[in-house]
């Protein structure tokens, strides 16, 4: 009877991946877009901890793991969803790391990740509306919502003596969801937003919007846009028009193509990005290091975090079906537990095949709140010489 049950329960195992001898994980990336140059060390940072997952031979009873890469644009929600379409019915993945921008994440969510019961955590879609969207408890992220960074931005600004600013934002989900948390956040520290005003991405002049934000005024432009689309456009009509000196730039903006693409007169702008000081984050940089990536570039320990958590949370439930391994998600990324770090994925196998509890720290210092999404800790940073310079950590 023992060896019927062993038997019984090992089958279960098997029909619980996508095959006893590998498992595909979904790699949903704006691999092309207005985020295409910072994208590819997210990637790879989701690639190291599912190589480092797959290398130790501890996962699942000894099964590989391997990524499977599609592309969302960042913005066009049709060719997200056919891709995550391909992951899902062609690929066959059993989780998605991803995707990363806010609109196209919900899309998913909504039309591929649900109707198939596939489980996915985002290291970057940041819009307030996803922690209330309907998820069937398939969707998590290891990035804070615009919510957090809202007033992370507003505390920056009045911490530097900012009492007014204009606003310009990416058309989207994303850009308005964080012009809205911010001036919530601002006026409620007194300071006053004299105009908020959305920008598309594509555009060849942006002469127009800027004029309008001069004439409104504030001493600071806040630009919750892209990196290498319409945020670029308005930051350089600005430069050029003499509009404004001095920009605030989050999230969607931090990027050394912006700094080269700008040159010296962004020296003396600043912002906010997640991140940390932690052990976490220093080992997660150094094995990135080694692998020929840079670690430090927005959103890629979010990434290594949000692979790893899909991977450890699968080895907790025994299973790769996503209506199983979602459920472990908060366990393992929260105390109480051995404190895992990057490098150490094989260890946390080993403790989680064992019955023991685990505590996922990573490379962000990941504790999930609420419905499932980072608590967030953030990085203000001021451009300097051509570079980033960290200012500190909140």
């Amino acid at each position: 009877m023992k060896k019927l049950l062993l038997a019984t329960a090992a089958t279960a195992l098997m029909a619980g991946a996508a095959t006893a001898e590998e498992v595909k994980i979904g790699v949903l990336m704006g691999f092309t877009g207005p985020l295409e140059t910072t994208v590819p060390n997210m990637a790879n940072g989701a690639e190291l901890a599912i190589k480092e997952v797959s290398d130790s031979g501890k996962f699942m009873g000894g099964s590989t793991v391997a990524p499977v890469r599609g592309d969302t644009t960042c913005v066009d929600a049709a060719a997200a969803q056919s891709a995550a379409e391909r992951l899902v019915t062609s690929d066959k993945v059993a989780g998605i790391m991803g995707g990363d921008c806010s609109g196209v994440t919900g899309a998913v969510l909504q039309n591929v990740a649900r109707p198939n019961g596939v489980g996915m955590i985002s290291p970057s879609a940041t819009s307030p509306a996803l922690s209330t969207a309907e998820d069937d408890g398939l969707f998590f992220r290891t990035a804070p919502s615009d919510a957090r960074q809202g007033e992370i931005m507003a505390d920056i600004l009045s911490d530097r003596g900012v009492k007014s600013v204009a606003v310009t934002y990416t058309n989207n989900d994303y850009g308005k969801g964080m012009a809205d948390a911010f001036a919530a956040a601002f006026a409620a520290k007194g300071g006053n937003v004299t105009l908020s005003a959305p920008h598309e991405d594509g555009k060849a002049d942006y002469s127009a919007e800027v004029a309008a934000l001069a004439s409104a005024g504030g001493d600071v432009l806040v630009v919750a846009g892209y990196v290498d689309q319409g945020g670029k456009g308005m930051i350089q009509a600005s430069v050029d028009s003499g509009a404004f000196s001095t920009f605030f730039l989050p999230d969607g903006m931090y990027g050394q193509s912006l700094v080269d693409a700008i040159g010296a007169p962004l020296n003396g702008s600043y912002g906010s990005v997640p991140g940390t000081d932690s052990p976490g984050a220093a080992k997660y940089v150094e094995l990135a290091k080694a692998a020929g990536f840079d670690g430090g570039t927005a959103y890629s320990g979010e990434s290594y975090d949000a692979a790893a958590l899909i991977l450890l949370s699968m080895e907790a439930a025994k299973s790769t079906a996503g209506k199983d391994w979602t459920t472990k998600v908060m366990d393992v990324a929260n105390a109480p537990g051995e404190p895992i770090y990057p490098g150490e994925l094989g260890k946390a196998l080993e403790l989680l095949a064992a019955g023991q509890d685990i505590d996922y720290v990573g490379a962000t210092s990941v504790e999930m709140i609420g419905s499932g999404e980072s608590a967030g800790n953030f990085r203000e940073y001021e451009v300097k010489d051509g570079g980033f310079e960290t200012i500190k950590f909140r």
